[in-house]
């Protein structure tokens, strides 16, 4: 799904009569969001409080009532709803006003049509790669030293790279929950039958451009069909995401600037695009496969991998096979070891009084949440919380934390508006991948066509 601008909104009335100032861009956003946000509630699910709450129709409302918005459902949404449960049981004076959205765009237009109107929420989730587009509009509230230590939240108790993307010029905008990064699915039964396990039963390194080949070639050859699975059809954030993890360990960037210059270098993207071809070309991938496609190859035995983000554990654990994950190989050595990766965060929109912020009410449910992190942890998601990360549950949770070392290489998207989860970028540039993937397009005409998309989009003005 394209990003693209809130809807536009016309305040009723006849025009005045007397000349005035143009309205800003921002103005007019608020228009939008005071008059447009009945109409953008449109498939909205709820969560465990009313429908829509304070976020569109109420004021400041009273001081005992927290409103918090995110866009989980499925499984990530059950564990969701389990840690705010123990938030209430422990917070029995707190009103916690959980809503539910629909991920992706619809979420993040309800979230800025709101902040814009001066109705948003206490706390909200927010992907860490969107970070540079919300806070860049003025929609995120700074958050102080001090207030994260009175919580207990300070820097040295979260991950690394994910507590750097929450930052935004030099500032705090949002408290990272966990990194969940691209990684490779093992089915460990057909694994120890092309004798690819090691002595303890686990997968060794398969790292390098040949190894990789010839673990999946090995695979092929038990499952008589492919040696790995990944999704290239209606799914072009998954092509992107394979791309960007190549791409990223040949050291290369796509542009600079908070998105306005192209960077791309091309010998690297179709070096990255050359080997994304070989998958195919020698037949170890199969192509036109949408994302449930590729893991029904998995878990019905016609695929020795897969290629997917941490989410997927839950479809594949659903049907009872033997399996393992292990971090995305390192297939190129000329840069730091690189993933594709996302976080999700929690941030403060900016509320138009303190009154109506309610911080510290909001942080004290942020801590609460990641000391339920462990939870989290269970949907794959890799805990931002250290104290959970490092602890000897987090390690004797299997396959989770044998992957965990992929958020130490995690590759967020570059920093643009157009950029993050469910982008423009995503959809453009996957689109892209999954050609060359499917033999349509050769390596060097991908990155020439990549870098035409990329150029595109950086000429375009920000909605915001």
């Amino acid at each position: 799904m394209r990003d693209r601008p809130p809807p536009p909104g016309t305040p009723p009335g006849p025009p005045p009569a007397a000349p005035r100032t143009a309205p800003t861009r921002r103005a007019l956003l608020r228009a939008a969001g005071a008059l447009g946000a009945t109409a953008a509630t449109g498939g909205l699910l709820t969560g465990c409080g009313t429908a829509i709450g304070q976020g569109f129709t109420g004021g400041a409302g009273p001081a005992s009532k927290l409103d918090f918005w995110n866009p989980f459902t499925g499984g990530d949404g059950a564990r969701m709803v389990e840690m705010e449960r123990a938030y209430r049981e422990r917070h029995p004076g707190i009103d916690l006003n959980a809503t539910t959205f629909v991920w992706g765009d619809p979420y993040y237009t309800k979230l800025t049509l709101a902040t814009l109107g001066d109705r948003p929420p206490q706390v909200a989730i927010t992907h860490l790669s969107k970070i540079p587009t919300l806070a860049g509009a003025g929609l995120l509230r700074e958050i102080g030293d001090d207030e994260l230590a009175a919580q207990g939240m300070t820097a040295d108790r979260f991950d690394e790279r994910a507590w750097q993307k929450a930052h935004h010029d030099g500032a705090l905008r949002a408290i990272p929950l966990d990194t969940h990064p691209f990684v490779l699915y093992v089915r460990t039964d057909i694994a120890k039958k092309a004798g690819l396990l090691g002595p303890g039963g686990a997968l060794p390194d398969v790292d390098g451009p040949e190894e990789f080949l010839d673990a999946l070639r090995a695979a092929k050859e038990v499952t008589g069909a492919w040696g790995c699975s990944i999704a290239s059809t209606k799914d072009p954030s998954t092509c992107f995401r394979l791309f960007w993890s190549l791409y990223r360990q040949l050291g290369g960037q796509l542009v600079a600037d908070e998105g306005q210059r192209v960077v791309i270098d091309m010998a690297a993207a179709e070096e990255a695009f050359a080997y994304v071809q070989r998958l195919t070309r020698e037949k170890l991938v199969p192509t036109g496969v949408d994302s449930p496609g590729a893991i029904t190859l998995l878990t019905s035995g016609r695929a020795g991998f897969l290629l997917d983000g941490v989410w997927q554990i839950l479809a594949v654990q659903d049907a009872k096979v033997p399996f393992d994950m292990r971090p995305f190989p390192r297939i190129f050595r000329e840069a730091a070891y690189a993933c594709h990766a996302d976080s999700h965060g929690l941030v403060l929109p900016k509320s138009p009084s303190e009154k109506a912020q309610r911080a510290d009410t909001a942080l004290e449910f942020v801590r609460s949440l990641l000391d339920a992190s462990d939870a989290w942890a269970g949907g794959g998601h890799v805990p931002a919380w250290l104290p959970t990360q490092r602890s000897a549950a987090y390690r004797k949770l299997e396959p989770q934390s044998h992957y965990a070392a992929a958020a130490d290489g995690a590759a967020y998207d570059p920093s643009a508006w157009y950029s993050g989860a469910g982008s423009s970028l995503h959809n453009r540039l996957g689109d892209v991948c999954a050609s060359v993937l499917g033999g349509r397009t050769a390596p060097g005409r991908g990155a020439a066509r990549m870098r035409e998309e990329l150029r595109e989009l950086a000429a375009t003005p920000s909605p915001l």
